[in-house]
């Protein structure tokens, strides 16, 4: 199951595919912020935004945008 839910997902983004996209990106940083945590270089990087247990960067990701942490445009 998918969490947080999609309805709350949609309150600060536009349509589920933009969702999909945003927190795809945002994983991807996560992961890369861990990978390069243990080489000491995390500057490019930010950490998670938000305070989870989860170790799903998807989930995490997620979590994120449906906090309102992540703020997007479009080109």
């Amino acid at each position: 199951m998918i969490s947080p839910r999609i309805d709350k997902l949609l309150t600060n983004v536009d349509s589920n595919y933009a969702s999909v996209v945003v927190a795809a990106k945002r994983a991807r940083q996560i992961n890369s912020y861990y990978h390069n945590l243990g080489e000491g270089t995390f500057d490019e990087f930010p950490p998670p935004m938000v305070d989870t247990i989860s170790k799903n960067y998807l989930t995490i990701a997620l979590e994120e945008v449906a906090a309102g942490k992540i703020k997007y445009e479009y080109r």
